[in-house]
């Protein structure tokens, strides 16, 4: 999927614009800033909606947590959809949400956003927790699972949210395949997903054309932020004409590589502005296992970025 804007000035094509909302951190590489970053780096604007604002991650500390009043998110996220740049707008990608009252703000503006621009790409992140249980409330969780994840053309859950989503616990990939499937999107991106190897983590693409595992060494502790860098660079690399298996390697590329270099620097956040040639072209080659083909159901196989 393409998209261009003409600019005002000369009539020049430009990328379409990605609305990106989600949480925002002074200082820091999650949320908002690294999926902003991640998608002006590959050569797309961004239309970032902050749901939240932190002086830092939590999981640095606590800290002041700044959430808007409702009534005027909700005006904000109208201006957005209905106003003159709307246009401009190919994607949306929505992630941390700061209360539920934000959720049928981000809904109706999606609503209207497609009216305008039937191709629109919607992609969820729905960011609720992680293998330690929720880390939002109920109500916010409960809100992104009964209006976003349906809406969507791409979930990226990692496999604690999936297993959540569907409210049954989930074995193995199969399980994870199945799960998918069940969500409404046509696309399921299924991060930390089962590898060949317990030293190993994977990226799990479920498509209806059948799904593919892209899988790399797993880091003992790994800084916030990888979720939503992953989601972005997908949305992005889509965007860009890439196929979905492209895209899927290109993206857990990127991410693999960001994490050794951050390891190597001893940070504990996601290095990006130092890394963003990383984000452009991934040193390491990772391919995508075929793990179910739909078409050809009793083959398996490997594929490859062109």
């Amino acid at each position: 999927m393409t998209g261009t804007t003409e600019s005002a000035a000369g009539r020049t094509p430009l990328p379409g614009a990605v609305a990106v909302i989600s949480s925002h951190v002074a200082r820091g590489a999650v949320g908002n800033r690294a999926a902003v970053f991640a998608i002006e780096t590959l050569g797309h604007p961004v239309i970032a909606v902050p749901t939240v604002i932190l002086p830092w991650h939590p999981g640095h500390g606590s800290a002041t947590r700044m959430v808007h009043d409702p009534a005027l998110f909700a005006g904000f996220m109208s201006d957005l959809a209905g106003g003159p740049f709307a246009g401009e707008i190919d994607a949306v990608l929505s992630g941390y949400i700061g209360s539920p009252d934000q959720v049928p703000a981000i809904a109706d503006a999606v609503t209207s956003l497609r009216r305008r621009r039937p191709g629109l790409m919607f992609a969820c992140d729905p960011v609720i927790g992680d293998a330690n249980g929720l880390y939002v409330p109920d109500e916010v969780a409960h809100a992104i699972a009964g209006h976003l994840v349906p809406a969507a053309d791409i979930a990226t859950p990692n496999r604690f949210e999936l297993a959540w989503l569907v409210g049954r616990p989930l074995k193995d990939n199969a399980d994870l395949i199945a799960a998918a499937r069940t969500l409404g999107p046509p696309k399921v991106l299924v991060t930390s997903a089962f590898a060949g190897a317990p030293d190993r983590t994977g990226n799990l693409l479920v498509t209806a054309h059948g799904a593919l595992l892209a899988e790399h060494p797993a880091f003992a502790r790994v800084p916030n932020g990888t979720g939503d860098l992953t989601a972005a660079l997908l949305v992005a690399h889509l965007l860009d004409g890439r196929t979905e298996a492209e895209a899927l390697m290109l993206a857990t590329a990127s991410v693999y590589d960001v994490l050794q270099s951050t390891r190597a620097r001893g940070a504990d956040e996601l290095t990006l502005a130092a890394d963003a040639d990383l984000l452009r072209t991934p040193k390491s080659k990772i391919d995508a296992t075929v793990i179910e083909d739909r078409s050809r159901p009793a083959e398996t196989g490997r594929v490859a970025v062109k």
